[in-house]
């Protein structure tokens, strides 16, 4: 029998226009000087710091409310010791086979190899895997929108990351199939993404990089 629909009081933001202009610039202020590392501090970082990131992007809106995620927090050294092999590995074989000329070319601006000493020098990495599917009472039952979702909660935790005044890199080995087996996570959970976190090294340098103006990326119909 279908359930009907249960509501709760909700009291949204309200801002007035002023300050609505203030804060969505503040933000953008805010957005505009992330970048993507890949040296970082072993500085440690409090696990509540990784629980609130966490739990932000786990506010991302989700199909039918199935909330299609799992995140996997590591901090052991030996775990991520084999991440980092097994990354390495994956990344060596696309690099000297894998890669079209094209995409290698892309990649000269960033300076990258498949070398990836970061994965053991952060304090903490977070494995976002995506749930293709529940059990429930041994019967499979379906997600929805799995991969725009968890793409949603993604884009999240990576800006409460940077809010967080800490650093990022959105890592994805293809195939990424040996997060599965080393975090031991069941057949209805595939590997999306992989991020370190952490604070940046001392002494950073980042690609000479600019983004696309508002003109290039936004058509107006008014």
């Amino acid at each position: 029998m279908n359930q009907k629909p249960r509501f709760i009081s909700h009291e949204p933001l309200r801002f007035e226009e002023k300050e609505i202009i203030s804060r969505s610039k503040e933000l953008l202020e805010l957005a505009q000087k992330r970048r993507s590392i890949r040296e970082f501090s072993d500085k440690d970082i409090p696990f509540e710091v990784i629980k609130n990131v966490i739990m932000t992007a786990s506010s991302a809106p989700s199909g039918a409310h199935k909330q299609p995620w799992t995140f996997c927090v590591v901090r052991s050294s030996e775990i991520k010791r084999q991440i980092r092999a097994a990354a390495e590995k994956e990344e060596k074989e696309s690099y000297e086979g894998r890669m079209s000329e094209q995409w290698l070319k892309d990649l000269e601006p960033f300076g990258t190899d498949w070398r990836k000493p970061f994965l053991e020098t952060v304090p903490w990495i977070i494995v976002v895997f995506k749930r293709a599917f529940e059990y429930e009472n041994g019967e499979k039952h379906q997600n929805y929108y799995v991969n725009e979702s968890v793409g949603i909660a993604c884009g999240m935790l990576i800006n409460a990351i940077h809010n967080a005044g800490l650093a990022t890199l959105t890592h994805t080995p293809s195939p990424m199939n040996f997060l599965t087996k080393i975090l031991d996570r069941p057949d209805n959970e595939r590997p999306y993404l992989l991020l370190p976190v952490g604070h940046p090294a001392q002494e950073i340098k980042v690609p000479d990089l600019k983004r696309k103006s508002f003109e290039e990326v936004v058509k107006v119909f008014d």
